[in-house]
């Protein structure tokens, strides 16, 4: 069992990132890769990497299998906090990871062999070995199904924003089961292993992850900021951003295809780029669909700064109600079963 506990501080200091982690979708997606774990969503997504991963010199991918095993705990500093400023930059993070932070981390996997032993070591060449094992990885295997990844997380984030507008806080923690529970000032979530992280005012960085199956991630030393990897929503449609604004047909007999999907995701509420990931277009497409849809008065668009946020209006939220309401309790209930 997880625990995170909580101060009054840390319940006004929650954020989400505001774009997928390439590490821990790359770490996360290589402990998968080892397992037959969510067949349903991610059977797909193996078979393609299975192809990929065969122009991947075998020592690097050799490599990268003993540092992250289909099962048990892997080291910290695989997913620094840099990351999220892009892949470059978190394997420059871990490039200068110290060596005794190293060596002690390397301690959490089940066997270290002559494959890892020199990187435990602090072995300069291993480090550089280890760069280009996970840039490669990500490259043949992620890279590919990197804008499916992003529409995932910019739905999840969008998803995850009305409870927290609407109620606070806590009422966004309560809503992220099924495996994580609220009990106040707790967060309790299903965990192969007994786990607790005072969060004492540091507040919780929450990053919702395509390749996060089932249970959350987070960091084993506590003393790290503290971050959450959680399952974004997705059922089996996740691989294919055609469609990710799934639409019934009388809605697209009305609007067109295209543009009823446009309609489903700005449910949500979503930026134009947003907007063109979830659909699988182009910004200037997502943009000239959102202005005819905003001249019909489905939609109004907001901008702040340089981006523009789009919003349904009452007449777009009447019109989505009418044409999908079934359709949208059949989809809930598959995106629940299967993260189940």
């Amino acid at each position: 069992m997880l625990r995170l506990h909580f101060t009054s501080d840390d319940l006004s200091r929650i954020r989400f990132a505001s774009r997928p982690d390439p590490l821990w979708e790359t770490v996360l997606s290589i402990s998968l890769l080892g397992t037959v774990r969510g067949r349903a969503v991610f059977d797909p997504w193996r078979a393609q990497a299975r192809v990929a991963l065969a122009r991947l010199p075998r020592g690097q991918w050799r490599l990268l299998r003993h540092l992250v095993p289909p099962k048990g705990d892997f080291p910290d500093f695989l997913t620094p906090s840099e990351a999220s400023q892009g892949l470059e930059a978190g394997i420059a993070a871990i490039l200068s990871t110290p060596r005794l932070r190293l060596r002690d981390e390397m301690t959490v996997l089940p066997h270290v062999g002559s494959v890892t032993r020199p990187l435990g070591e602090g072995d300069p060449g291993a480090l550089r070995d280890l760069g280009e094992a996970l840039r490669g990885y990500h490259d043949a295997v992620i890279a590919p199904c990197w804008p499916r990844i992003h529409a995932v997380v910019d739905a999840e984030r969008a998803m995850r924003a009305r409870p927290l507008l609407d109620r606070g806080s806590e009422e966004l923690l309560a809503d992220l089961g099924p495996t994580m529970r609220w009990r106040p000032p707790v967060l309790e979530a299903d965990y192969p292993a007994d786990h607790e992280i005072h969060l004492g005012g540091r507040g919780l960085l929450m990053v919702p992850s395509a390749f996060c199956w089932h249970t959350p991630v987070t960091l084993i030393d506590p003393g790290l900021p503290p971050v959450l990897v959680y399952p974004a929503s997705r059922g089996p449609g996740w691989w294919d951003v055609a469609a990710a604004g799934g639409t019934s047909r009388p809605l697209s007999n009305l609007l067109g295809p295209t543009r009823a999907a446009c309609l489903r995701v700005i449910e949500d509420g979503c930026t134009t780029g947003e907007l063109a990931r979830r659909i699988g277009g182009t910004s200037p497409t997502a943009s000239q669909h959102a202005t005819t849809l905003r001249e019909a008065g489905l939609i109004t668009s907001t901008r702040q700064g340089n981006t523009v946020i789009h919003t349904v209006t009452p007449l777009g939220a009447s019109l989505l109600d009418a044409a999908l309401g079934d359709d949208r309790s059949r989809r809930v209930r598959v995106v629940v079963d299967h993260d189940r």
